[in-house]
């Protein structure tokens, strides 16, 4: 008998690799990812509540994990997984950021605490593309050349991992 993976069974590092490997190459999903993953919140509940899905080893390199967005709401309202307001601010960004979730912005800003706030704007930035962005340099001449990248326009700071 073939038993097929659960997210609730996983380690954490793996259930953050899994969604990071699946949301790679779209900011905006990597971003929503990288939010709550640094938030440091969130995963767990979502893993242990059954919103994260695992879709297994996908591309040969591992597993491929996904959050089920259009339930969070549910989740909340029922008590499946709680939190702070910041973290249900934090929460509401990701889904918007990732599955378009509509967000009054200005609700969102005063939420935020401002570690929650730096979060929310590094993943604004990071859904931007600021991480991928050229400097140009200018060469002899003042004719442009490529000069390596740009630093994010707002880091990520380190996980808040409980």
């Amino acid at each position: 008998m073939i038993f097929e993976r659960r997210a609730a069974d996983l380690d954490p590092v793996d259930i953050e690799n899994a969604l990071l490997r699946a949301a790679l190459g779209d900011y905006c999903d990597e971003a929503a990812i990288l939010l709550l993953i640094t938030s440091g919140h969130w995963l767990p509940q979502l893993q242990h509540a059954g919103l994260i899905t695992v879709d297994g080893n996908v591309d040969g390199e591992g597993l491929w994990a996904h959050i089920y967005w259009p339930d969070l709401d549910g989740a909340l309202h029922i008590g499946t997984i709680i939190g702070r307001s910041s973290d249900h601010q934090i929460l509401r960004a990701a889904a918007s950021i990732a599955d378009g979730h509509p967000v009054d912005l200005g609700d969102l800003a005063t939420g935020l605490d401002r570690h929650a706030l730096t979060l929310v704007l590094a993943a604004m930035a990071h859904a931007a593309g600021s991480h991928e962005e050229p400097r140009i340099a200018r060469g002899p001449g003042g004719v442009p050349h490529p000069g390596g990248r740009l630093p994010p326009l707002v880091p990520w700071p380190q996980p808040n991992h409980p």
